[in-house]
């Protein structure tokens, strides 16, 4: 028989499973940021004596060697003191007639339905450093963004 049809087994056409990507830079995170990493390793710890499924165990092996990466280099940044916008402050801002809120977190973090963006994000960048009532530069515009207020919440 032709090699062509001979079935050889279904693993052999699986895709192969690579680590989760590590974001780039820095794993800079607030307290809540810290807190939540911090769990998601306790919460994959305690799961993994429970699973006897080998895709299932598999599958949380990888994710506890993300989070347990992530925790490991995790570097709580310092409270912002709000006087301009920096990585943990909720910034409220204006951009293209609309008045938004958004809060700058670290990468695991960020949930940008939920009001929170990574720092490394585009909008994040352009706003660093810009006080209220300033303007900032972005999407190829020098004054795309007036930052309206800043808030510190301390954690």
């Amino acid at each position: 028989m032709s090699v062509a049809f001979r079935r050889d087994s279904d693993e052999e056409h699986l895709e192969p499973r690579f680590e989760i990507p590590i974001p780039p830079g820095p794993n800079l995170v607030t307290a809540r940021g810290l807190a939540l990493t911090q769990a998601k390793v306790a919460e994959l710890e305690a799961l993994l004596p429970t699973l006897t499924d080998e895709a299932a165990l598999t599958s949380a092996k990888r994710e506890l060697r993300y989070w347990g990466t992530r925790q490991a280099t995790a570097q709580l940044a310092p409270v912002p003191d709000g006087e301009t916008v920096a990585f943990g402050c909720t910034v409220t801002y204006r951009l293209n007639g609309q008045e938004r809120t958004v809060t700058i977190v670290g990468d695991d973090e960020a949930d940008p339905a939920g009001g929170m963006i990574s720092f490394a994000a585009p909008l994040s960048r352009a706003m660093m450093g810009v006080e209220p009532g300033e303007l900032g530069a972005f999407a190829g515009r020098a004054d795309a963004i007036e930052i309206m207020a800043i808030a510190v919440d301390g954690t």
